[in-house]
Order: structure tokens, then C-alpha cells, then sequence
């Protein structure tokens, strides 16, 4: 074999090679966001046990695989794992959700300053928008997927805006441990209504790239909700 054509061997080898890492970096990432996003929707509720054998076989993968995604599951706090023993999703308690509650509301009042401050004129019409008569339409019939999808790209807009990868990792961890949570409490008699009014508040400090409004506002939102928590723990833990 000449030397043109060993490079190429080697060329050909190397392509499938990175090929074949990718495939399984790809197969690990959908099987840690399918089993991520069922502990997070609580299809997978707090308490229960996770089984490597069962889930290999669901996903189609070796127990290796498993194992890896269960390290970056328990790295974000999804999964508890004793030594010698199974896997299981983590139960939070009320003082522990009230923890996260306090770095919630401290990391979107940041999140709203930065947005306020990095977003250019008119780039929230289009929220005031949503967060108006259609909003309220949601609230009346009692619509909460829609409002809570609504709830999510206002996040989304603010994380975005904020423009900070570290903070955007930070708020990422939180939502994951409380967004089944968040999701109860938006349903509590009144919630949805109050909390309407507090994001059309928030809405309108950051169209006016007010940062020191925007960020009070956001944060008493995440007190708002905080509170409901407290109020209904019995219904929501």
C-alpha cells in the first residue's frame, strides 16, 4: 500500500471513528433527556425506584449507559444513589423547596436586570402582547398548559436577553428540581390570576429597560409564589 493510500485508510478510519462517538454521545443524550424529563414531570414520582435493567431495556442500551446517565442525573440533583444500592428519584421536603425558592428568586431578579439592561427597545411588545387579552382568556377557561407554555417563553425571552451562560446553568438546575412544583401551585385557587398581574408588571419594567424595577418585581413574583407554597403545602408537596 502506497502512502496516498494508507492516508487515506486512515482518513476513512478516523471519519467512522468520530462517527461512531457521536452516535453514542447522541443515544446517551436522548436517554438522559427521556428519563430527565420523566423525574421532572413526575411520571417519575419522588420516592421511586430506578431500575438499570428495566431501563436499559426500555431505552435499548448496555447497563454502562445507564450508569453514566444516572452520574449526570445525581450531579443535578434528579437522583439520590447510596452505595451498593438502587437508584431513586429525589423527594424534597418543604424546608428544601423553600431553599430553592430563596436562590430562585435571587437568580431571576438578577436574570430581569440583565435583561432590562441588555435588551433593546421593543423587544418585550410582543409579551405585553401575549400577557394581555389573550392571558387573561387562559385564566378564564381555566386553559393552564397554554398558560403555563406562555409562563415558559417569557423565561425563555428573559434568560435569553440576560445573556449569561452561568446564570442560564443555575436557573436550568432550579427549574429541573421544581417545575412539576411550579406547576401545582399555578393552579391553587386565585394563583393564576395574581401571578398574571405580576408578569404583566415585570413586562412592563423591562419594555422599559427599568433594571431596578424589573428585577423588585420579579423577585416578588417568586415571593408571590412562595408564598401560595407555604399556604398550600399539603396540596403541592
Amino acid at each position: 500500500m502506497n502512502c496516498q493510500c494508507a492516508f487515506r485508510s486512515c482518513a476513512v478510519r478516523y471519519r467512522f471513528g468520530r462517527f461512531v462517538m457521536q452516535a453514542s454521545v447522541d443515544k446517551k443524550s436522548k436517554v438522559e433527556r427521556g428519563i430527565r424529563d420523566q423525574i421532572i414531570n413526575h411520571s417519575l414520582v419522588p420516592g421511586s425506584r430506578l431500575s438499570e435493567q428495566q431501563l436499559a431495556k426500555t431505552f435499548g442500551v448496555s447497563r454502562g449507559v445507564i450508569r453514566e446517565v444516572f452520574s449526570k442525573l445525581e450531579q443535578r440533583g434528579l437522583i439520590t444513589r447510596a452505595q451498593n444500592r438502587s437508584a431513586v428519584v429525589t423527594r424534597l421536603d418543604l424546608p428544601q423547596v423553600l431553599e430553592i425558592y430563596a436562590l430562585r428568586e435571587v437568580l431571576e431578579g438578577l436574570c430581569a436586570r440583565l435583561a432590562a439592561e441588555n435588551a433593546p427597545p421593543g423587544s418585550w411588545q410582543d409579551l405585553v402582547d401575549l400577557f394581555a387579552k389573550k392571558m387573561d382568556r387562559c385564566v378564564q377557561q381555566q386553559d393552564y398548559e397554554a398558560y403555563i407554555a406562555n409562563l415558559q417563553l417569557f423565561r425563555q425571552r428573559m434568560v435569553s436577553a440576560a445573556n449569561s451562560k452561568f446564570l442560564s446553568e443555575m436557573l436550568d438546575l432550579i427549574y429541573d428540581r421544581v417545575r412539576e412544583i411550579g406547576r401545582r401551585i399555578i393552579v391553587l385557587p386565585g394563583r393564576a390570576e395574581v401571578a398574571l398581574k405580576e408578569h404583566r408588571a415585570t413586562l412592563r419594567a423591562l419594555s422599559k429597560r427599568d433594571a431596578d424595577a424589573s428585577e423588585r418585581l420579579q423577585r416578588a413574583n417568586v415571593r408571590s409564589s412562595c408564598e401560595y407554597l407555604r399556604r398550600y403545602e399539603k396540596f403541592v408537596l
